[in-house]
């Protein structure tokens, strides 16, 4: 049973670095084909993809976010780590990572729990 597990700072301050670690228990985070996707659902609003990282090792991010982000991993430790820069307050948002086979449209076979991280001074 694959399972996903979301860590990391619960309030960052607005401009800093935000960073979440999702620790995959159960599988792989290199095995053909799934990709490994970071997803918030800010308060009262609906999920928004983030960007994911491949079991290639390959990325790709939401242009929404106009590259504040950068995903990657530590195999040895079967973790994505999503770092997010120069947060403001809209940043605030309940933070998934999911497990999507083949990379097909927003389809998740596994979802962490999700972490609550508010921005604010």
């Amino acid at each position: 049973q694959v399972q996903l597990q979301e860590s990391g700072p619960g309030l960052v301050k607005p401009s800093q670095t935000l960073s979440l670690t999702c620790t995959v228990s159960g599988g792989s985070i290199t095995t053909n084909y799934y990709y490994w996707s970071w997803i918030r659902q800010p308060p009262g609003k609906g999920l928004e993809w983030i960007g994911y990282i491949a079991y290639s090792g390959s990325t790709y991010d939401s242009p929404s976010l106009k590259s504040r982000t950068s995903i990657y991993r530590d195999t040895s430790k079967t973790q994505s780590t999503l770092q997010l820069t120069s947060v403001t307050p809209e940043d605030t948002s309940v933070y998934y990572c999911a497990r999507n086979p083949y990379g097909l449209g927003p389809r998740y076979d596994y979802w962490g729990q999700g972490t609550q991280v508010t921005v604010s001074s």
